[in-house]
């Protein structure tokens, strides 16, 4: 058992680097797996929804459309506090970029 959580945390571990490498299908992955307490992460609406939003910014429509299914069983707070980290992940990516 033991195993197989280690396994999935470096998974998860590993779709944030390619996230942060610009990899839009890591970004909606890591979405899928907050929403569903997959790949070593738990279940993180808000979480999901940030990385949701992050691929379907770069245009990935099914991320668009998991944004939207989440959303309806979110409060405008859980929202807003989900958009609010999509931002500052964005300004740390360009911060480091720029680095």
């Amino acid at each position: 058992m033991g195993h197989s959580l280690k396994s999935a945390a470096f998974l998860a571990e590993s779709r944030m680097i390619d996230a942060a490498m610009g990899d839009v299908q890591a970004l909606y992955e890591l979405g899928v797996a907050y929403s569903t307490g997959s790949g070593g992460v738990s279940v993180d609406m808000v979480e999901a929804h940030k990385w949701f939003n992050l691929a379907a910014l770069q245009g990935n429509c099914l991320a668009q459309e998991c944004r939207a299914d989440i959303a309806e069983d979110m409060t405008a707070r859980e929202i807003a506090e989900a958009q609010r980290q999509a931002r500052a992940w964005l300004t740390d990516m360009a911060q480091s970029r720029a680095a």
